[in-house]
Parts: structure tokens; sequence; C-alpha cells
């Protein structure tokens, strides 16, 4: 079960500030998501949000297709109303406001993935150090 890594470019010295908007986030609907033809694409299987300076990375848990993670949560009324209190603190403006801007901001924020590793990866009787 992967995991995303979404950034975002926030003026710093507004952790408190933006930690309280976060602490207020209302959850998504359902953690089940659909596809495109409305059949069954993954579901969340949590998220955690960290902020440190000029930096947020909140970390979605999820299994499914990851695109339909963004059309998912761009449909969801919680994720606008965080969106709205975020942006004074926003470094960078950007469009979330239609399904369209939303999605091509998760596309463009999401952070590379470079190594996921999980028990089901562990080899099983390696030698412990």
């Amino acid at each position: 079960m992967p995991y995303a890594a979404i950034t975002y470019k926030v003026k710093p010295g507004f952790e408190d500030e933006i930690a309280e908007i976060f602490a207020a986030f209302e959850r998504v609907s359902t953690p089940d998501f659909a596809g495109d033809g409305g059949d069954p694409a993954g579901r969340l299987l949590g998220t955690g949000v960290f902020v440190k300076d000029d930096n947020i990375v909140r970390v979605i848990h999820y299994e499914g297709d990851f695109a339909a993670v963004g059309k998912h949560m761009a449909a969801q009324k919680g994720v606008h109303v965080l969106e709205d209190k975020l942006a004074p603190y926003l470094a960078v403006q950007r469009d979330t406001t239609s399904p369209e801007g939303f999605a091509e901001y998760f596309r463009n924020a999401i952070m590379r993935s470079v190594q996921q590793l999980t028990v089901d990866t562990h080899p099983v009787g390696a030698p412990s150090s």
C-alpha cells in the first residue's frame, strides 16, 4: 500500500496558525473513491501533515489509483474550506477552486518517491545487525 507526499510552500513564521488550520480539517466524506467511470478505484488509508519553517508536507497512505485520490479530494467540501483558510499563508498562490485546478496542483505538488518500505517488503529471515 503506497504513500504519496504533497508539498506546500508557505510563508515562514506561521507554523502555529497553519497547525490550527489543519487541526480543524473536516475529514473526507468517505475513504473510498471511484475512478472516471464510477467504478471503485481505491481507498484512503490515512494522512499526516508536517510543517517546518516554509514547508508543509502532507503524507497520504492509500491503495489504488493515485490520480483518483486527487479527484476525490477535489470534490470534498473540507478540502476547499482548508484551501481558503490556508491561502493567506501560501508563499505561492494556486487555483484549486475548480476540479481541474485542484488536480493540476495535486499533480505538480507530489514529491518523487525514492523509497517505500513496509513490513510486507521486509526480507524474511534476513540476519539482524
